[in-house]
């Protein structure tokens, strides 16, 4: 035995000792040669999965992009058991389809409002500060609203809160990101989705409670959890991470103007943006699938239980598999996706969508093939949501200057706003007439950006961005 090997011997059985999953895996990812696993079938298979891309950089996070990865499942844990029942729990209420999508529009025009001024908010307080704050704003208040909603302008009230997670969405978008190296960004966002996704594994604990309690006594329950959860994840989250460096230095230079006068001074960044046909680009595909997805998640459920008539304990279990596909996705097929160009797995995901909503629409309401083209729906729509999510995130940040990243994202999220919230009204207004129609509307959404995708790598020459070096060690798959 060298002496070099003596360390990480030790590393191991301390890490095997302690049960510690991280420590473990990092000692196979850092010597793999000292002690091979391919002596051992089941060493083998586990050294198989421990080299993956995102296990790796899950395993190496630090600092801030760390607080933020590893709170995210809390997030996912309050807000995404509700998601699957928020449009039946609003037409159980009394709600009409056109109410429904009227107020997906008053969310869009919130985030509209609050997209505007999020540069400006997360320069004057802080990507720390504003995230606390703007989370509880955003996710923790309407969660009690949402429990104790009787009609629609409960849901008015909290949409409009609800729309003030724009600016989090900017500031933890810098928080995530400003202190990480640019090779890292993908494979960040990657595991941000997965954290998110991995929430649907409890779906059905509703799925349980909706056919025990009925379905708006048991919503009610999980808008309660939704409350504690976000509450927690916030002060953690908040005493876990530290100011950006770019943060603390736009501190510094706003100290003395507020925020309409940082606002006013967007002439400039518009010049910014104009000027790059990727930044241009990451916007258009960006707000296709924004709509595409705002359309989706509001009246995908409608379509499900009113059209197909598939009973509501059930809504969930769709929900896993969805998330169980995506996940797979962004583990196994987004690493050997993503060595050059997003061309691409851009025009994959697009693809993938396409397929899932034309499938949707097809499905026949009665007869043996109804719930297995559900789920093939579903495997389609899996994958198309894990590329477009994580690639549109990451085209943004890509692409963007980094010194005015949150001005510029803050724009760029005001003009995806402007330009889908009429979706949500259109959506309702078409689904009063079919429940079919919001999702040919989509069908349109993903040709055009299987166009627009094709388009953009024929006629613009430049594409060094995308081309840095890989942040995933794609090699050794």
């Amino acid at each position: 035995m060298t002496l070099h090997q003596e360390p990480l011997r030790r590393q191991r059985r301390y890490a095997l000792y302690n049960f510690s999953f991280f420590s473990y895996a990092q000692y196979f990812l850092q010597k793999p040669h000292i002690m091979s696993p391919v002596d051992s079938p089941p060493l083998r298979r586990y050294y198989n999965l421990m080299s993956n891309p995102l296990f790796t950089t899950l395993a190496g996070l630090k600092g801030n992009p760390r607080a933020c990865i590893y709170t995210e499942p809390l997030w996912g844990l309050s807000m995404n058991l509700c998601i699957p029942y928020a449009s039946v729990y609003m037409l159980a209420l009394g709600l009409s389809d056109t109410q429904v999508g009227f107020i997906a529009t008053i969310y869009m025009l919130s985030q509209v409002v609050f997209a505007f001024l999020s540069g400006p908010i997360a320069d004057k307080m802080g990507r720390r500060k504003s995230t606390a704050v703007f989370d509880f704003i955003a996710w923790s208040v309407p969660s009690l609203i949402w429990w104790r909603a009787e009609n629609f302008w409960f849901f008015f009230v909290a949409a409009i809160l609800n729309g003030t997670m724009k600016v989090t969405a900017n500031s933890w978008n810098c928080l995530l990101i400003e202190d990480a190296e640019k090779k890292e960004i993908t494979g960040i966002y990657s595991l941000a989705i997965v954290c998110g996704q991995f929430s649907a594994f409890f779906a059905p604990i509703s799925s349980i409670l909706v056919s025990r309690l009925t379905l708006v006594p048991a919503i009610r329950i999980l808008y309660i959890n939704a409350f504690v959860l976000m509450t927690l994840k916030i002060i953690i989250l908040f005493f876990a991470s530290k100011e950006t460096h770019i943060g603390r230095m736009r501190l510094i230079e706003t100290r003395d103007k507020n925020i309409f006068q940082l606002a006013g001074g967007y002439g400039g960044v518009i010049k910014i943006i104009l000027h790059s046909r990727g930044t241009v680009f990451a916007l258009a595909v960006t707000a296709l699938t924004g709509i595409v997805g705002m359309i989706n998640n509001t009246f995908w459920q409608v379509i499900v239980n009113k059209k197909l008539l598939v009973p509501d304990p059930m809504l969930p279990l769709f929900m896993v598999l969805r998330s169980v596909l995506a996940i797979l996705f962004l583990f196994f097929v987004t690493p050997k996706l993503i060595k050059g160009l997003l061309k691409f797995p851009l025009l994959l995901g697009f693809a993938c969508y396409f397929a899932g909503q034309l499938l949707l629409i097809l499905v026949p309401i009665e007869g043996i093939f109804k719930y297995p083209l559900i789920c093939l729906s579903l495997v389609f729509d899996g994958f198309g949501l894990g590329a477009l999510t994580m690639l549109s995130e990451s085209l943004i940040a890509l692409h963007v200057n980094p010194d005015e990243r949150a001005r510029i994202m803050a724009i760029l999220y005001t003009i995806i706003m402007i330009v889908t919230a009429p979706f949500g009204w259109i959506g309702g207004f078409l689904s009063d007439i079919s429940r079919n129609l919001p999702f040919v509307l989509n069908l349109f959404m993903l040709a055009a950006g299987i166009s627009i995708t094709y388009l953009y790598y024929i006629i613009n020459p430049d594409h060094s961005a995308e081309l840095h070096e890989p942040a995933l060690n794609t090699e050794e798959l």
